[in-house]
């Protein structure tokens, strides 16, 4: 139990140090002096991504807040509240199963009124164990995501998606000239 502690610590420490070392540079309306040149921000320009990253992981969910996108917010507390549900169930049954093979070992009455031998119920505890720490795996996983969902959202907050953004794809007259076929990609920003 200590080990997983101390896992979850490191692992929370890690994505910790990875978002500090991230920084954020200071927004194109600030002067170097640091006196903002508009008065006023919109909130797009006072956005921070590491500061969304830091959020998701003090609590799951508060990133997508941060960054305005809601309908994240239930898709990452519905993955974390399944895992921990995983979790709890696959303890159970294992804690269960590992009484009984101890009870048919040492020669008790079990549960199960002597109906599996003792290798049985060994496989069946082992194999709730091993689902027990896939479910840990899991619930990192998805914990891991989310703040990775938040601190990539929020560096796409000022991405510009207007309709000025277009594609063209034509003959390149330059090799066309030279006697070669050619393409070329323009790309309108």
């Amino acid at each position: 139990m200590h080990a997983k502690r101390h896992l979850l610590q490191v692992t929370g420490l890690l994505f910790g140090l990875a978002t500090w070392a991230q920084g954020v540079d200071a927004p194109a309306h600030v002067r170097e002096n640091g006196a903002d040149t508009t008065g006023q921000l919109d909130w797009r320009a006072r956005h921070q991504p590491a500061r969304a990253a830091i959020y998701s992981a003090i609590l799951p969910g508060a990133g997508q807040v941060y960054n305005r996108k809601y309908w994240k917010v239930p898709i990452v507390l519905g993955g974390l509240g399944v895992s921990y549900w995983f979790i709890q169930d696959n303890n159970k049954q294992y804690q269960r199963y590992k009484r009984a093979y101890l009870d048919v070992v040492n020669g008790r009455p079990d549960e199960f009124n002597g109906l599996y031998g003792g290798d049985q119920l060994r496989s069946v505890a082992d194999t709730y164990h091993r689902w027990r720490d896939l479910s840990y795996v899991a619930f990192g996983l998805v914990y891991a995501l989310n703040i990775v969902d938040a601190s990539v959202d929020g560096y796409f907050v000022r991405f510009d998606v207007g309709n000025d953004l277009t594609v063209r794809a034509g003959p390149s007259f330059g090799l066309m000239a030279q006697g070669a076929a050619g393409l070329t990609l323009s790309v309108n920003l």
